[in-house]
């Protein structure tokens, strides 16, 4: 049977060095583990017992398409809590995940064929999914004196159709200031482009305060998701914010593609959104991880790097250490217990010579890790 050739994307590495990971877990060896997005703590605890009730209670079938009403209003008032925005609860659409929006997005705003910015080093599975989709993804190559974030000179005369930008950035945990976004926003819509912003890594800032684009402009699409701050990622509910005209047209592919978002993940989310003290404990935990990767990480050898504004991530410079980074991290896997991801999933041309570190795991285990990390590049000259 043939495949189509749009089913020809490329594999999300990390998910390939989480494999490797678990095959060395399972004959006994004890994996730190620094590759994965994923916060370590689950659930918040209102969030679940929240859900325990619900259970007893409702049938949990289909939801409207858009999301239940009761989350979208109170994800409205996030925007005012945030960033004192006045936001129409009817612009928020609830996805299964921010893989759903991303899916929703890049249907509602694209046709086949067009081109759509997206900054390298970037989270690779909007690549995968534009050309799933038959779109041309177009790799906008950041600068590190631009913090590996894109600016408006990068984006003029591309022909593009849209412009997606994550801040904070994955890999890097890069943000951009007010200035810096809307002078992207304004870059693309002179050039015709739709504008798409990943905020899914809002509520992890360390020093400033992430700005969202519906503090500059309603003309864009912003994406979230509760798996980063609310520490959902396995439930796979998301949103995003869309212009009013659009809501309409979202919610008729919602009702094609998903129906809807999971009943259950979703009664869970509006209980999260309960759960700040809880929630404000695991940044707290990010905090000192990111002090102890920035000073951790420099002392094993792996000074080169962009200091994260946001997110639980750092992005370093290996090419003095390595031309291949997916064998360097398969080497810092089986000689330190190590697991870190290759650059190459988030850069297909700069990525040989890069490495992402999560420090979403516990304290205890970013220690371990640094000091595995330390001693395997001492032992490796």
């Amino acid at each position: 049977m043939r495949n189509s050739s749009r089913s020809k994307v490329d594999p999300f590495i990390v998910m390939d060095v989480m494999e490797a990971a678990r095959q060395a877990e399972e004959q006994g060896r004890h994996i730190i583990h620094m590759e994965v997005g994923q916060p370590s703590t689950g659930a918040p605890e209102q969030a679940r017992r929240a859900l325990a009730g619900a259970l007893d209670a409702e049938t949990m079938g289909y939801t409207v398409a858009l999301g239940l009403p009761a989350l979208r209003r109170r994800i409205a008032r996030l925007y005012g809590d945030w960033y004192d925005v006045d936001l129409n609860p009817d612009r928020v659409v609830i996805t299964p995940g921010s893989s759903g929006a991303f899916i929703l997005a890049f249907t509602a705003l694209f046709d086949s064929g067009d081109r759509v910015g997206i900054g390298a080093p970037g989270y690779p599975s909007y690549r995968q999914i534009l050309r799933a989709l038959g779109l041309q993804p177009v790799d906008i190559e950041t600068a590190p004196e631009n913090r590996l974030q894109p600016v408006a000179a990068d984006i003029r005369g591309q022909d593009l159709a849209g412009l997606m930008v994550a801040s904070p950035a994955n890999p890097t945990g890069t943000m951009l200031d007010k200035p810096a976004l809307a002078a992207l926003m304004e870059a693309a819509q002179a050039e015709g482009a739709s504008f798409i912003s990943d905020e899914i890594y809002h509520g992890l800032e360390y020093e400033a305060k992430a700005v969202t684009a519906l503090e500059i402009s309603d003309e864009a699409y912003v994406i979230n998701s509760f798996s980063k701050y609310f520490s959902m990622t396995g439930w796979r509910v998301g949103w995003m914010v869309v212009p009013e005209d659009h809501i309409r047209t979202v919610e008729r592919l919602a009702q094609n593609m998903f129906i809807c978002a999971p009943h259950a993940s979703q009664v869970a989310a509006l209980a999260a959104m309960e759960s700040e003290p809880e929630l404000q404990a695991n940044l707290a935990v990010y905090t000192r991880n990111r002090r102890l990767m920035l000073e951790g990480l420099p002392r094993a050898g792996f000074a080169n790097i962009a200091p994260p504004d946001g997110a639980f991530y750092v992005y370093a410079d290996v090419a003095d250490l390595t031309s291949d980074s997916r064998a360097f991290a398969a080497e810092i896997l089986d000689r330190a217990g190590v697991a870190v991801t290759p650059g190459l999933d988030f850069d297909p041309v700069r990525g040989a010579t890069t490495l992402r570190f999560s420090y979403a795991r516990s304290t205890a285990d970013i220690e371990e890790g640094l000091a595995r990390l330390q001693s395997f590049m001492e032992a490796r000259g």
